[in-house]
């Protein structure tokens, strides 16, 4: 996973989800951060958040890109450019 923040200027920081867990009304979803620093970052998601992401991942062509072999079996994903 990938994480660019307008607050680092051009830096880009590369983790991946260790876990998601549920908190009285949130779920909070733990990435270990691993390059350029080591960091944990914490979401804390509330039911709409989480149905306006499931929502997002409903539209055509997430799903084509989920559901596509090629995806499951690259090792390495290619970089998405500038985003």
């Amino acid at each position: 996973m990938l994480f660019r923040s307008t607050g680092l200027g051009k830096t880009q920081l590369s983790g991946h989800v260790v876990e998601m867990k549920r908190q009285g009304d949130y779920l909070i979803m733990h990435v270990d951060v691993v390059e350029p620093v080591k960091w944990r970052i914490r979401a804390a998601m509330s039911f709409r958040d989480m149905a306006k992401v499931m929502a997002c991942c409903a539209k055509r062509s997430i799903v084509q890109f989920i559901l596509s072999p090629t995806q499951w079996r690259r090792k390495q994903p290619g970089h998405p450019g500038d985003f």
